[in-house]
């Protein structure tokens, strides 16, 4: 499984380098803030959105600590989708939130 860091992630951002964030938390812990331009699909959800998303792209998947996101990370690769796990979640993010 490929992984990330959230400063990685940040960085990213801060230089507009064109990257697409899946949070898989839950609606609950998305109000409290999540990073700005990722959607939100929670992990419960994404066995029934995967067809949504384009395989020609690369996903980076964010969740409350690494976890969830891992598993997310995990089942959309054995379905040939090229994602990254974000290590730490959102407790390591230090960025902006929206």
């Amino acid at each position: 499984m490929k992984e990330i860091s959230a400063n990685q992630v940040e960085t990213l951002l801060n230089e507009h380098a064109p990257i697409n964030l899946i949070d898989v938390r839950e609606v609950d812990e998305v109000k409290v803030g999540k990073i700005p331009g990722a959607i939100h699909i929670p992990l419960g959800l994404v066995e029934f959105k995967k067809q949504d998303l384009d395989k020609s792209k690369e996903y980076i998947l964010v969740c409350r600590s690494g976890g969830r996101s891992g598993q997310a990370t995990k089942f959309l690769e054995d379905y040939g989708f090229n994602v990254t796990n974000m290590t730490g979640g959102m407790l390591e993010w230090n960025g902006p939130t929206e």
